[in-house]
């Protein structure tokens, strides 16, 4: 019976709405939830049946249109729309921001899921993970000297809290300032500076520059205390230019640097002594003055504490020392998929690949991706709550309007019962 097809068709529409209510719903209590992508249902019509079919124009007789009655609506797609969360900071600097389209990677009972969430947290064993569900995040584990491995093989980011850096033997240490061009012969100026041996020893290496007889010429000599024995290049000659810059830099014996035994059991120390660029008004200079020669800088340093952690936009764990070196110790690698909406929810934000994701890319943040990581802060739910309630309006009218066409077939239908009487 005719009636009949409203019927069904009304109970689809209230079906459907009901759905398309349940996605709204569950769209509004994610409201707050921390990486939440939001939901909509689109609908498409049902089978449809046809009464009469269409027909071709012949001789002089126009063609006729199909004929054919609609059976009601059904869900045509569920889409996740990973539109992009707004970014809040929250000073934690675990706590990861994705800004683009790729996924975190976790590792959760020995399987690989992706997430927008970055609530990350150190475990007691050192592990980076997401503290709710004991997710290990993926990435890369750097050398001992802050090398990160190449290729997309992925690891469990553990870091150790106790990790120290190496201390550095000095190579090079630079002096600037002055030397008074009105001294007179066998006037001294020492200027001393604090050096590292390779086992991070102190050791106060003293420079003193002496007045030659000759023009525009200074002699100088290396002294450090015991244990320390310089064993070459301990001395030389620094002559300078009419203009007060120097000329020459040299070490006796030919030597090109000074070597000194720490007597620490450290390594032999080969120590480059820059006073300056020969014909350049820099560095150490000889002008009528006060003598004020000082060390600029030094490039060793003892061994250092792990004092802080903190990752860059590209997803590198950099530790600070307490020596003031910095050393990549881990890098996250992120998951970019040719088709997000194929990904399949598992819960607690998390999601698994399907037949239609396609082979996730595994990706450097800012490098071979556009995604980029934002360290202290949190992406927030993509849900439009103004936009939620309008759609729960058309639900919920949609939905009173298929109960209308259910209830008015019924009047159809009692009135074909009541013909009999």
């Amino acid at each position: 019976m005719a009636f009949l097809r409203a019927l069904s068709a009304g109970v689809s529409g209230l079906r459907n709405h009901q759905l398309l209510m349940d996605v709204i719903g569950n769209n509004i209590a994610n409201i707050n939830t921390i990486g939440f992508k939001s939901s909509r249902a689109t609908f498409s019509d049902l089978f449809t049946q046809t009464l009469r079919g269409a027909t071709q124009s012949i001789g002089g007789n126009g063609g006729s249109n199909p004929i054919q009655v609609g059976l009601g609506t059904s869900i045509n797609t569920l889409d996740t729309l990973f539109t992009q969360g707004n970014i809040e900071s929250t000073g934690i600097s675990t706590d990861l921001a994705i800004q683009g389209s790729g996924f975190f990677i976790v590792k959760k009972d020995g399987q690989n899921l992706f997430t927008r969430v970055g609530t990350f947290q150190l475990d007691a064993t050192g592990k980076l993970v997401n503290p709710g569900t004991g997710a290990v995040v993926q990435g890369k584990v750097a050398d001992d000297a802050g090398v990160v491995p190449s290729g997309t093989k992925l690891d469990d980011i553990k870091l150790s809290l106790d990790k120290k850096a190496p201390a550095k033997a000095t190579s090079t240490v630079k002096f600037s300032g002055n030397l008074d061009s009105a001294a007179t012969t066998g006037s001294t100026f020492p200027a001393s500076v604090t050096i590292f041996d390779s086992l991070g020893n102190r050791i106060n290496l003293t420079m003193t520059f002496t007045k030659a007889a000759a023009a525009n010429s200074w002699t100088w000599a290396a002294t450090a205390p015991s244990p320390a024995t310089i064993t070459a290049g301990g001395s030389g000659t620094a002559t300078f230019k009419a203009d007060g810059s120097l000329d020459t830099f040299t070490y006796v014996g030919g030597a090109t640097a000074l070597a000194m035994d720490p007597g620490t059991g450290a390594s032999t120390l080969g120590i480059t002594l820059d006073v300056g660029t020969p014909g350049v008004f820099a560095g150490v200079t000889q002008s009528q003055g006060t003598s004020t020669v000082s060390p600029r800088e030094q490039n060793g340093y003892s061994y250092g504490n792990l004092t802080n952690i903190s990752v860059d936009q590209t997803g590198r764990i950099i530790g600070t020392f307490s020596n003031g070196t910095v050393i990549t110790l881990a890098q996250i690698m992120l998951a970019e998929f040719n088709n997000p909406g194929g990904l399949q929810k598992v819960g607690n934000n998390m999601y698994n690949i399907s037949g239609n994701t396609g082979t996730p890319g595994i990706v450097t943040a800012g490098e071979s991706s556009s995604s980029t990581i934002v360290s202290g802060s949190l992406e927030q739910s993509n849900v439009d709550l103004a936009d939620e309630f309008t759609r729960m309006i058309t639900a919920q009218r949609g939905f009173q309007s298929n109960a209308r066409v259910i209830t008015s077939s019924d009047e159809f239908l009692n009135e074909v019962v009541n013909l009999k009487r």
